[in-house]
């Protein structure tokens, strides 16, 4: 795979990085600010999130519609999205308008207006955003998770924000928050495509190199792990019971990451997993079941989402830490780590063929790592984890004192979860 990417560091700390795609005909720009729902107090929760909302609504030369015009009448598209440590605005449109996307996402990222106005009424929007995914219990249990897992802690909090906290939370405060955070040290700009990194910097670095150069933006580490299981059981009167089970793990720099990634993709992450296998083809227990892993700087979490037959729930659970149970006690088998290790090679460079793909990569490489790191070097690390190393990392990871796990269901109490999951 020809992979060069070019990265040039601004004296503000502002770091532009580009990796050219020649065969291709578009272009993907992301700006990213290295702030998130963890760096956020109790009173500011939802802040970085509310801001990735108002950076749309207009700038000192361009309204909310001519931003979006302006990226739209070429055939492009924007969108933004906020996580627990970084936010990223991106736009995508064909190659030979990257000095237009470089504009709008310029002026939108160092001359929003952040206007009293658009505050007041994008915070409804917002309000509704919140609504949305609290009626939705698949996506309502994963908040519960996140609760449970960090309890009183910033990444147990919902990145929307509250209502709440949005209630209290003025135009001031937010406006203090971006001049705070949006500075050159936390500001990364990335880019794919058709393109050439000269281009990039010449359309992008007499404005950026404007803002201030700032600090980076410190955030409160995360709590040690559980020592007895938390468990949290809500009653709703819904049609299926929702599952969300997590257990803490590591760090983006700890090298049994790339074992854990091998851990859940056998364990859940394609319809050839254990839990998949077992619990909807062999049972038919749910339609879908999966795992999935997030890494932050210092932490981490292995978590599994399932929705069930209410009346089936216990037997779900049951067989659900049955198979995490066998991963502790035996070593995979050759063939299920080596079918688990080219799923994740594959799925690398498959994401890799598109310039949003790799424009992420490029972004979430630098905040990471501090590097961009090459696809092959991904590849070689997956290759020589052993299956030893993958059952130590599941002993490692699914103690039943560490054990998380977030229920919503008709008649749930905590005390029949705890006696399900043998807590």
């Amino acid at each position: 795979m020809e992979f060069a990417p070019v990265l040039t560091r601004l004296p503000n700390g502002v770091r532009i990085a580009s990796i050219p795609m020649p065969h291709m005909e578009s272009v993907c720009l992301g700006f990213w600010a290295t702030v998130g729902g963890r760096h956020e107090s109790e009173a500011l929760n939802g802040a970085a999130h509310f801001l990735e909302h108002l950076l749309f609504k207009g700038t000192r030369t361009r309204t909310a519609q001519e931003l979006s015009e302006a990226v739209e009448s070429v055939g492009g598209t924007t969108n933004a999205f906020t996580s627990e440590d970084h936010t990223c605005y991106y736009a995508k449109a064909p190659a030979r308008h990257l000095g237009r996307l470089c504009d709008v996402l310029g002026d939108m990222y160092t001359r929003s207006r952040l206007a009293k106005q658009e505050f007041r009424r994008e915070r409804e929007v917002i309000l509704e955003e919140i609504a949305m995914y609290r009626d939705d219990p698949s996506q309502h249990v994963q908040d519960l998770l996140a609760q449970t897992l960090w309890p009183g802690h910033p990444l147990g909090r919902p990145i929307t924000g509250t209502a709440a906290s949005l209630a209290a939370l003025d135009a001031g405060q937010l406006r203090s928050f971006f001049e705070r955070h949006y500075c050159g040290r936390n500001t990364i700009v990335t880019a794919a495509g058709k393109l050439d990194h000269s281009e990039v910097l010449k359309h992008l670095a007499p404005a950026l190199s404007k803002l201030p150069a700032g600090t980076r933006s410190p955030s409160k580490p995360a709590p040690a792990p559980a020592r007895r299981p938390r468990i949290t059981a809500i009653h709703e009167d819904t049609e299926q019971a929702q599952i969300a089970l997590g257990f803490p793990t590591f760090g983006r720099k700890d090298p049994r990451r790339f074992a854990l990634k091998l851990l859940s993709i056998l364990l859940g992450e394609n319809m050839s997993s254990r839990l998949f296998q077992q619990l909807r083809e062999r049972e038919g227990l749910c339609y879908n079941i999966s795992s999935s892993v997030m890494t932050l700087g210092d932490t981490g979490t292995l978590d599994i989402a399932a929705g069930v037959d209410p009346g089936r729930l216990p037997q779900s659970l049951r067989m659900i830490l049955a198979e995490l149970r066998r991963l502790t006690e035996r070593a995979p088998s050759v063939a299920e780590v080596q079918n688990a290790r080219d799923y994740a090679i594959g799925q690398n460079l498959l994401g890799l063929e598109s310039t949003t793909s790799r424009m992420m990569w490029a972004g979430e490489s630098l905040l990471a790592y501090g590097r961009i790191l090459n696809p092959t070097e991904t590849e070689q690390r997956f290759a020589g984890v052993t299956r030893e190393e993958i059952r130590e990392v599941a002993a490692e990871c699914f103690r039943l004192g560490h054990l998380c796990a977030a229920l919503i269901g008709p008649g749930l109490q905590e005390a029949a979860a705890r006696e399900w999951l043998g807590a």
